[in-house]
Formats: C-alpha cells, sequence, structure tokens
C-alpha cells in the first residue's frame, strides 16, 4: 500500500510507520493522521509482525503538532468533527494487538505528544521535548491530551503542563513517567528493535491479552479484574500455554505459534 504522506515498511517482524513531512516538522494534518491509521490497521492480522514503531522522518520532531493552517478557519462542527476523527486515530493505536512504541525523535508537541501518548511506550531520543501549547492558541487538547496525560504522570503535573503550555525535556518526561527510555538520537530505532526483538519470543496471543486488559483497566465500561481471571483461564486451553510449560519444565527455549 503507497501512502503520501508516510513510509510504511515492515522489515524482521517490525513494522515501521515514518510520518515523512519533515519539511513541516511532521505536523498532523488530517490526511496524515488517516493514513498513520490505515497503517497500523494492515497488519493487526499479520503473523508476521510483531511490534510496531512510530516516528517522524528527520531529527528535529517526531510530530510538532496538528497542521494549524489547515484548521485556522474551522467551524465549530469542523472542530468537532476533527477532535473525533483524531480520537479514533489515538483509539486504534491505543487498541492495537500489536505493541506500538513511539520513537520520539525531536519535539512531540500538541497532537505530536497526544500521538505518542496513544502508543503503548515511548522511547525519547535525548533531544525530544513535549508539551500540550494548545492554551497559547485559545484551545484545548483535541486528541485526549486531557485524559492520557494525566493517566501517564498524574492530575497534578498533567494540570501544569496543560495550563502553563510548558514544554519538557525528554529526561524530565522519563521521571514522570511520560517516556520507558531516553536514549542518543542514533540509538533510538536500535533501542525500539530491541524491545520488540525481546517481545518476538513471548506468546502472540498473550501479548495481545496483555494490551486489552490493560486497557480495559482504563476504560469505564469494562470491569479490568473480570477479564483478567477469564483471559487467565482461557489461555489454559492455547497450545501456547503447553507448550510455555514443558518448555519450561524441560529447561528449553519456547517456540511459541499463536494457537
Amino acid at each position: 500500500m503507497s501512502y503520501e504522506n508516510i513510509i510504511a515498511q515492515k522489515n524482521n517482524g517490525v513494522f515501521t510507520i515514518t510520518i515523512n513531512r519533515e519539511t513541516k516538522l511532521n505536523a498532523l494534518n488530517v490526511k496524515t493522521l488517516q493514513e498513520i491509521r490505515e497503517a497500523v490497521l494492515s497488519v493487526q492480522n499479520d503473523k508476521e509482525v510483531y511490534g510496531i514503531i512510530l516516528t517522524g522522518a528527520g531529527t528535529k520532531a517526531f510530530a510538532a503538532g496538528a497542521d494549524i493552517a489547515e484548521f485556522a478557519n474551522f467551524t465549530i462542527a469542523q472542530g468537532t468533527e476533527m477532535s473525533a476523527a483524531g480520537h479514533a486515530v489515538m483509539n486504534t493505536l491505543e487498541q492495537s494487538k500489536k505493541p506500538v512504541i513511539a520513537a520520539v525523535n525531536g519535539f512531540a508537541l500538541g497532537g505530536g505528544c497526544e500521538l505518542a501518548m496513544a502508543c503503548h511506550m515511548r522511547v525519547a531520543s535525548d533531544n525530544a521535548r513535549f508539551g500540550q501549547p494548545e492554551v497559547n492558541l485559545g484551545l484545548v487538547p483535541g486528541y485526549a491530551g486531557t485524559q492520557r496525560l494525566v493517566q501517564l504522570i498524574g492530575k497534578g503535573k498533567a494540570i501544569e503542563l496543560l495550563t502553563t503550555g510548558d514544554a519538557i525535556n525528554a529526561h524530565e518526561a522519563k521521571s514522570l513517567g511520560l517516556v520507558n527510555h531516553v536514549v542518543e538520537q542514533a540509538e533510538l530505532i536500535i533501542k525500539c528493535n530491541e524491545i520488540i526483538d525481546k517481545i518476538k519470543t513471548k506468546a502472540p496471543l498473550a501479548i495481545e491479552s496483555v494490551i486489552r486488559l490493560v486497557n480495559a483497566n482504563l476504560d469505564k465500561k469494562e470491569d479490568g479484574f473480570a477479564n483478567e481471571i477469564t483471559d487467565f483461564g482461557n489461555f489454559f486451553g492455547t497450545k501456547d500455554f503447553k507448550e510455555g510449560v514443558d518448555a519450561f519444565l524441560n529447561k528449553r527455549k519456547a517456540t511459541f505459534t499463536g494457537e
């Protein structure tokens, strides 16, 4: 599948999506967000893909925010529609059966920060900066920034960043729990691949279940505790469970098939 604003590549079990608008600091216009969603959905049932890396072209920006010129003259209805469409993209990332890692290389501001937060993990280069500066435009975040930032760093610090519009560096982001790892820029994609290489060795059905159960914890309509009990029991009927236990008892490496 060909895209206009992103590059999508599959290599050695990793599906890499690169936002390819470097001259615009990888700003997220509507077309770009739609293409990211399409790309993520395209590999959900691909057994050759174990994880997804989402990053931005160049060294300056992961995504420096939404494309302001695109919505500068929107009406209330258009703004509402834009936000709803953006939420759908972020939900697709969060609910992906394949683990999604944001490789944050530079600015992740506004919609870019929201995009990174929708991913399951975040690895940042040491020049990365995170922030939700929407209040400077007379706006609030529109792609669930007010919700996921609180989940990741807590209410007090989230409200501070959301109301001041301040940006934080990669090391502060890590100390707050917003980022999993901080590495030198040259090591960014390498580190993301290392994480997925570990995931490759685990049972695929269990990985999918972990993501679904963690998301259930954040969904008020779901009972995550009850879901865990059900999933735990169901795994006793899988081939992967039998393989994992046999490998453990016989001190050998397990070979999982996702069955």
